[in-house]
Order: structure tokens, then C-alpha cells, then sequence
């Protein structure tokens, strides 16, 4: 597969989640990384991004709370290419009622390989790394063929299976394909 390059910037945009049982941590690492934080662009889901403001003394882009659409957004962000990596403080023993959003949100993470920390470990790794300091150039899979795949194809073939392609006789009864028009 062909790959596209994403230059990520020194100034990163910088998505921070939380679920709820996991806000208190969010906001304890990025306290203690606070001098580094302010030097980038963050986004937020909606408390998430209200209670990071407080503590970091910064403006931070809120979206949506996560059940609310907000972890839509933030994929849609990272889609259109604007968020370059995530923190992503998640819940792994509490159900969510968007649970579905979080797959979704880290599947769309992982199609457009942008770095995605799950704890706090993995986020001191990431925002430690000398990656931080420079620009990096982001590897994309080139989705044109994807994106460019012949519909048309994949209809004639459904088309092709028995009974799909005739149209219904006269009098047969099945007025659903008949249009009539009245002036």
C-alpha cells in the first residue's frame, strides 16, 4: 500500500479525554505537565475541556461531552486532519453507554496513525519522547483506491443475482414499481 506523509508541526494539536472515573487522572498528569501542555494546541471533549482550562490556565477547544457526540467530533478531527495525536484516559472496567463512540473513535485513531496514549504511562512516554520538541512526519496509507473503488461494479454484481434485474409483468399486482403521474 502507497503511503502519503502528514507533517506534524512543533506546535502539536493535542486531543485530551477522560471518562469520568479516569477525569481526576487526566487532570493530575496534565497539572504536572502543565509547562508543556500550554506550549501546543488542545482540544477537548466538554467537561473534559471546561476542567482542563481551570487547571491548566489555558483556552482549550471543547466539542461535545463524549456520550454527546463529542468522541464523533474529536474523529472527525482527527479524520480532516487536524488533531496529530490523542491522550485518551479511558475506562477499561466500567461500561459506557458510548461504547460504540470509543471503538470508533480509536479505530479512526489507528486508520490515520496518529499516536494515541490509554494511561498514564503511555501518555509520559509519548509526551516526553524528543518527537515532542520537532516536526514529525506522520506516515498515512494513500486510501484513493479505496475511495475511488468502482461502485458501479459492486451494483451490477448485486444486480446480476436472480431476480433483482427483472421488472414486474403487467398485472401481476405489485403496484410499488409503477409511478403514474396526473396532471
Amino acid at each position: 500500500m502507497e503511503h502519503s506523509v502528514i507533517l506534524i508541526q512543533q506546535k502539536k494539536r493535542i486531543a485530551l479525554v477522560a471518562h469520568d472515573n479516569k477525569k481526576q487522572d487526566l487532570l493530575d498528569w496534565a497539572r504536572w505537565n502543565k509547562r508543556l501542555l500550554i506550549e501546543h494546541e488542545l482540544y477537548a471533549t466538554g467537561t473534559t475541556g471546561k476542567l482542563l482550562e481551570q487547571v491548566l490556565g489555558t483556552t482549550v477547544h471543547k466539542f461535545q461531552s463524549g456520550p454527546l457526540g463529542g468522541d464523533q467530533q474529536i474523529g472527525a478531527k482527527i479524520a480532516e486532519g487536524i488533531i496529530d495525536f490523542m491522550i485518551f484516559f479511558w475506562d477499561p472496567l466500567s461500561q459506557q453507554p458510548h461504547d460504540t463512540d470509543v471503538k470508533a473513535l480509536l479505530r479512526i485513531a489507528v486508520v490515520w496513525n496518529i499516536p494515541v496514549a490509554c494511561n498514564r504511562a503511555s501518555a509520559d512516554f509519548m509526551i516526553s519522547s524528543t518527537l515532542m520538541t520537532g516536526e514529525y512526519e506522520r506516515l498515512v496509507a494513500d486510501y484513493a483506491p479505496y475511495r475511488e473503488r468502482l461502485v458501479e461494479t459492486l451494483v451490477r454484481e448485486k444486480l446480476d443475482e436472480p431476480g433483482l434485474d427483472s421488472e414486474p409483468s403487467e398485472g401481476s399486482g405489485d403496484s410499488s414499481s409503477s409511478f403514474t403521474t396526473e396532471i
